[in-house]
């Protein structure tokens, strides 16, 4: 292995960080193990890197326990690498250097809860049709962990940025952010249209990154009939790399909507939605053709 200059500087959390993680391929390494990627071959393949180097990362993550190494055949020996709860919480580190990216380097600098219909943010959350959510549990109402994914023939996943049960409850300056007014209209929506997707064999689940407490109480205010999940540790947002923008002190969800089916694969993707009854629309039409209506 290479020498590596040591940056732990013992009064400085960032350098002590950077020791660990200061390496590019080690942060792309835990990119794609939060996207469900765990073995040897199919990382090398997601990351083009030598088997030289990705060997030499793992085991700088592996000693630092930001990855656990977990035989899953005996022979010959082969191992998975997954994110232990230090490497999870890493997540964050991760979702706020995609936000930068995606408002300085792709973007304008301007904060959205929303993008344009041709930016590479958009390309990102529709090339998600044909893939697959990892297997993980997000909080419901009552901070049980729940699968997003429903044993129906379809799970409709509509990802909004915050509602809450109080006008006095949303951060400042929140109805200026371009496209995070809205959350409420688009909850209500689903809930009045509910009888009709689940005649569609589809189940609804909200998704956003408030605490289940937040939830409970918008969820109790509006009489929704279905459940919401909560991402607050950002598994999903990782995993999916889905777009997000920071407001109030915590990352939260742009607005979009991903069909799934019962095997776990996006069917249809909605991003990004300008107008919210419409996007309920085409969500329920997806359901009842079986992927992208088209509209």
């Amino acid at each position: 292995m290479p020498q590596r200059t040591s940056l732990a500087d013992a009064d400085c959390a960032i350098a002590q960080a950077l020791d660990v993680v200061g390496d590019w391929w080690t942060l792309l390494i835990v990119r794609d193990t939060a996207r469900g990627v765990h073995r040897f071959d199919a990382l090398q393949q997601e990351l083009g890197v030598s088997r030289k180097v990705l060997t030499e990362r793992l085991r700088l993550l592996v000693d630092a326990e930001v990855l656990s190494r977990e035989p899953y055949q005996d022979r010959p020996p082969r191992y998975e690498y997954r994110l232990t709860p230090r490497g999870r919480a890493l997540l964050p580190v991760l979702i706020a250097l995609q936000d930068w990216g995606d408002t300085w380097v792709l973007g304008e600098g301007e904060m959205m809860a929303t993008t344009a219909e041709a930016s590479k943010e958009a390309a990102r959350v529709h090339a998600l049709m044909g893939t697959r959510l990892p297997e993980l549990r997000l909080l419901d109402l009552d901070g049980a962990p729940r699968d997003p994914v429903a044993g129906t023939p379809y799970t409709v996943l509509y990802f909004f940025p915050g509602a809450y049960a109080r006008r006095d409850a949303y951060p400042p300056g929140w109805a200026e952010i371009p496209g995070a007014s809205g959350c409420t209209l688009e909850s209500c929506t689903y809930r009045d249209q509910l009888a009709e997707f689940t005649a569609a064999g589809a189940t609804v689940h909200g998704v956003s990154t408030q605490r289940p407490d937040e939830q409970r109480a918008f969820a109790d205010a509006e009489r929704l009939r279905f459940p919401l999940l909560s991402d607050a540790e950002l598994e999903l947002t990782a995993a999916l790399r889905l777009p997000t923008f920071r407001a109030g002190g915590i990352s939260r969800l742009k607005r979009l909507t991903l069909v799934v089916d019962r095997d776990r694969t996006v069917r249809e993707a909605l991003y990004p939605i300008t107008d919210i009854e419409a996007s309920v629309r085409t969500a329920l039409a997806a359901v009842r053709n079986g992927g992208p209506s088209g509209a």
